[in-house]
């Protein structure tokens, strides 16, 4: 009796361990939930500042291209009506260089943060009021004196001096915003690097914490099953120890449920937000593809291999990643809610008969049964017992699917149920002609999120470990008979009379 008292003391400082263990992984992850949060919010920040101005300097590119476009504009119409005398270059002309001064003015505002793009503008408007005086010179000598005279006021040296000094002027200034292009652009394809970072780090982390858990749950849930094979090997004259030991092990069983169940419940809340966060940030990235494929076109040099595959490739694949691993998260916690829900549920005794009960277990699954071209057999009669009737229900057929799951690939299904009575006791077993299970596995596969062979199925590995806890709460017990190759018996041990524990 003192070892048992030692034991059970020991096991709820073990309980008390994992719960500060799991809570303190859950703080470590809201914190990190929210830096990533955070981070990802202000980098979205900086994203759309770097946005802006990059479509700014392409504006301003544009207006300068414009004003280059309307120089070089009023002068062919000048050169045109030079040549050919005709009024309707000076229609022209007069229409251009109206235009010249409101792009320049536009230039000026667009560029008022940059003092050397300013004294530039500066220059371009004395040459321009020089360039204009010059060609109206020109046109007037070419209305009031001829061709000749006009060619020559033209072809004079301050003429060509004055265009090649704007034209100069002009391409530095748009030299110049290419520059800023060039250096916004940078700072874009570093915010977005360090975005896909702190995202990939976050997850990496979010995971690390859940897999921790999960494993914590796993050696938690590995040490009551430990306990509960020693119940078998107690002495049949122990019988207050056993008692005790069965009154402890009630408990622990009613903690580890009702702590995985607060413990899912708290983890699907950041999970949601996870989720929430990488369709923010998948959203997000199209805008960035976008302007990064308009840098393509409109400025192929500006764009380095490394940080168009960032934004092609890195940036979706790694969102995808994170995707992944909260859908396959969310899939967990979902069946440890499931089993913390079963665990409490109140268990009620009745009169089963096994036969129709088996039977429509049997039926349910016939399609299945015939997809895979196998034959399930009842070797009845099946004793009858007092029991609950979901949970006996869920034991056989948990076990039925399972067999029919797992057959040998070209050889025909066969999986047979059959009954006995014992005493006070009924023995079930549910064997299969299928792949088998290698004996070194017979107890891992009972154990929560523990598979067996190939993994070739679809499941996370709680069927037989949701069983087993099941034919425990009826006061059964569970094992498996197989090798390789050749079929598996599980042989479930129920009482003949189910009799409701306290607390039930």
């Amino acid at each position: 009796m003192t070892q048992a008292r030692a034991e059970a003391d020991a096991k709820i400082l073990s309980e008390r361990l994992v719960a500060r263990t799991l809570i303190g992984s859950m703080l470590i992850g809201f914190l990190i939930m929210g830096g990533v949060a955070a981070a990802t919010g202000w980098m979205l920040i900086r994203a759309q500042e770097f946005q802006r101005l990059v479509d700014h300097t392409y504006e301003v590119e544009g207006k300068i291209a414009d004003y280059r476009v309307l120089l070089e504009r009023a002068e062919a119409a000048r050169r045109g009506f030079l040549l050919a005398g005709q009024s309707g270059y000076t229609g022209i002309y007069r229409e251009t260089i109206a235009a010249l001064s409101p792009t320049l003015q536009s230039v000026r505002e667009m560029t008022a943060d940059n003092p050397e793009q300013q004294r530039r503008i500066d220059r371009l408007e004395i040459l321009q009021r020089e360039k204009v005086r010059l060609i109206e010179s020109s046109i007037a000598t070419r209305n009031a004196r001829g061709l000749a005279p006009g060619i020559a006021a033209f072809q004079a040296p301050r003429e060509f001096e004055v265009l090649d000094e704007m034209r100069l002027a002009s391409a530095q200034m748009a030299a110049e915003e290419r520059a800023l292009l060039a250096q916004r652009s940078d700072r874009q394809t570093a915010n977005s690097r360090a975005l896909l970072v702190v995202v990939v780090i976050g997850g990496l982390l979010l995971a690390v914490l859940a897999i921790g858990s999960t494993l914590v749950m796993r050696r938690f849930a590995r040490d009551l099953t430990r306990s509960r094979g020693a119940l078998r090997r107690l002495n049949e004259g122990l019988e207050s120890a056993v008692r005790e030991r069965t009154a402890d092990l009630t408990r622990a069983n009613a903690e580890i449920q009702r702590f995985a169940y607060i413990v899912s419940h708290d983890l699907r809340s950041p999970l949601v937000n996870i989720m929430g966060f990488t369709s923010e940030l998948e959203t997000a990235s199209g805008p960035l593809r976008r302007m990064m494929d308009e840098v393509k076109l409109k400025a192929p040099e500006l764009v380095s291999k490394d940080a168009a595959d960032a934004v092609d490739l890195d940036l979706p694949e790694s969102i995808g990643f994170i995707r992944s691993s909260t859908q396959k998260m969310d899939r967990l916690i979902s069946a440890i809610l499931k089993l913390s829900r079963e665990g409490r549920r109140t268990l009620n005794p009745e009169p089963l008969q096994m036969d129709a009960l088996v039977d429509g277990v049997v039926q349910s699954m016939k399609q299945q049964a015939d997809d895979r071209g196998a034959q399930v057999e009842i070797e009845g009669p099946l004793p009858d017992i007092v029991g609950d009737r979901v949970a006996t229900e869920q034991v056989i057929s948990n076990l039925v699917e399972n067999a029919l799951k797992y057959l040998k690939p070209g050889r025909p299904g066969q999986v047979r149920i059959r009954g006995r009575e014992e005493g006070a006791r009924v023995h079930f077993e549910v064997e299969d002609n299928g792949r088998g299970i290698d004996p070194k596995d017979h107890e891992r596969i009972f154990e929560l999120f523990r598979r067996a062979g190939a993994q070739d199925q679809a499941g996370e590995g709680i069927g037989l470990a949701h069983v087993r806890a099941l034919v425990y709460r009826l006061g059964g017990l569970i094992d498996c008979v197989s090798a390789l190759d050749q079929g598996s018996t599980f042989r479930l041990s129920l009482p003949r009379v189910l009799v409701r524990q306290a607390g039930e």
